[in-house]
């Protein structure tokens, strides 16, 4: 504990129980989305807002019952209300960014709260028009996807790994999360919050390896345990990346020693390690079995990082399950979908294996992967919906050792193709006993 609050940040586990969380509902950045920005904004339909943020609420009711949950926008606000601190973020941002001249004299006029909604929802053109381009509607465009906490900012250990988004659409979330924790005065530290924030925000054809722009998200970074972690080689995080992320968490000292490297195809389907494999409890993940299981039919290529090596390289592995027992993590698999394999591929792409873990053996996932709860049911978990938690007509101990599935009634989250380990990014858990 620090100065009699919790520490700042504490993450050692996917499944320590949960004591502070970051969140973001979904405001106007989603509804102001059209149809034709949809494939560059990476959605598979637009959204209905207030629908999307009814159930974020509950979701955030949910989280409420384990644990501190900060909006990162007030964060934010909270930031940009400091005249110093402004200046420094705004600069940051339109040096980074190179922001035109207009959206930079737009923003400066802007009162803190409104200023930090700007930066999520962006800025409208004084004369919109249909032309096809994003530009025509906006002079900043919005970031829709910035719900999914999880990528933008990584929590390893006490400090934090900055994201470097994939795509244009999220180029600048990394940067406004950045923001908060480099400067709000809970997380700021002197020597420095990131192990790592490599960025640029150029695109374009790659001049040599040393310029190449750095790729890692969230949702391909997995803490196991304070000395290892998983990582996700896929369409959002580049293998360069993680030997920089490697070579950087070494020379600060960190205390990751190894990493376990699964390699994801590009596809959409896969956008993330997280959407193949969680952990749930101290000896059981969800899996998308097909991928991550030996033999599956789709089995992914697995590779270990040793840190503590003179030469980072990667040795490869039989299969992630079985790597990561070497390290002494044995987890039993627990299939999203079951084993029909037609289920098992719908319920992957309805993020079935995307759990997100308030406690060990508690975990929040989404009603509509019936045949996911099936089998956590056979595993010895209680299924429990979020409507009775929140009605009070079933209570949840988190000491009590008992498992539990606590079931969130989404239509509308779910389209966005993400889960509730995407929508959260955990600040502390408790170490495990």
């Amino acid at each position: 504990r620090h100065g009699g609050s919790i520490m700042p940040i504490a993450v050692h586990s996917e499944i320590g129980r949960l004591r502070s969380v970051v969140v973001h509902q979904p405001g106007r950045e989603i509804d102001r989305m059209t149809p034709s920005m949809m494939q560059d904004l990476l959605f598979d339909d637009i959204l209905h807002g207030a629908r999307a943020r009814e159930e974020h609420r509950r979701f955030q009711q949910v989280l409420r019952l384990f644990a501190e949950v900060l909006e990162v926008q007030d964060l934010l606000g909270e930031v940009l209300a400091d005249q110093d601190r402004r200046k420094l973020v705004l600069a940051d941002l339109a040096a980074t960014l190179r922001l035109p001249a207009p959206v930079q004299e737009r923003l400066a006029d802007l009162d803190p709260e409104k200023l930090a909604a700007a930066l999520v929802e962006g800025l409208e053109q004084p004369h919109p028009e249909i032309t096809g381009s994003i530009d025509s509607l906006f002079l900043l465009p919005p970031v829709p996807n910035y719900f999914f906490q999880r990528d933008p900012v990584i929590p390893v250990g006490d400090r934090l790994v900055r994201g470097s988004m994939a795509t244009p659409a999220r180029l600048r979330e990394p940067l406004v999360s950045g923001a908060v924790f480099e400067h709000h005065p809970r997380f700021a530290r002197p020597d420095g919050i990131f192990w790592f924030h490599e960025f640029r925000a150029a695109w374009g054809k790659n001049v040599s390896y040393a310029r190449m722009r750095p790729h890692i998200e969230g949702g391909d970074v997995l803490v196991l345990r304070e000395d290892l972690l998983a990582i996700g080689y896929s369409e959002r995080t580049e293998e360069t990346t993680i030997e920089r992320l490697s070579e950087a968490l070494k020379k600060a000292g960190s205390a990751v020693r190894t990493i376990i490297v699964m390699a994801i195809p590009h596809e959409r389907s896969f956008m993330h390690l997280d959407t193949l494999f969680t952990q749930a409890s101290e000896g059981e993940c969800l899996c998308y079995a097909p991928m991550v299981l030996a033999g599956g039919a789709e089995e992914a290529d697995v590779y270990s990082v040793d840190l503590t090596q003179d030469e980072i390289s990667w040795t490869p592995e039989n299969d992630f399950l079985s790597a990561l027992k070497k390290r002494g993590l044995d987890l039993e698999p627990i299939s999203c979908g079951g084993s029909d394999p037609i289920d098992e591929q719908r319920e992957q792409w309805t993020d079935g294996a995307n759990v997100f873990a308030v406690a060990p053996g508690i975990i929040i996932c989404y009603d509509r992967n019936e045949r996911t709860a099936d089998e956590l049911d056979r595993h010895g978990y209680e299924i429990v919906r979020d409507d009775d938690l929140l009605l009070g007509r079933r209570e949840i101990d988190p000491k009590g050792g008992r498992k539990y599935a606590i079931q969130l009634s989404t239509t509308e989250l779910a389209r966005a193709r993400g889960g509730p380990r995407c929508m959260t990014m955990p600040l502390v858990r408790e170490r495990l006993s």
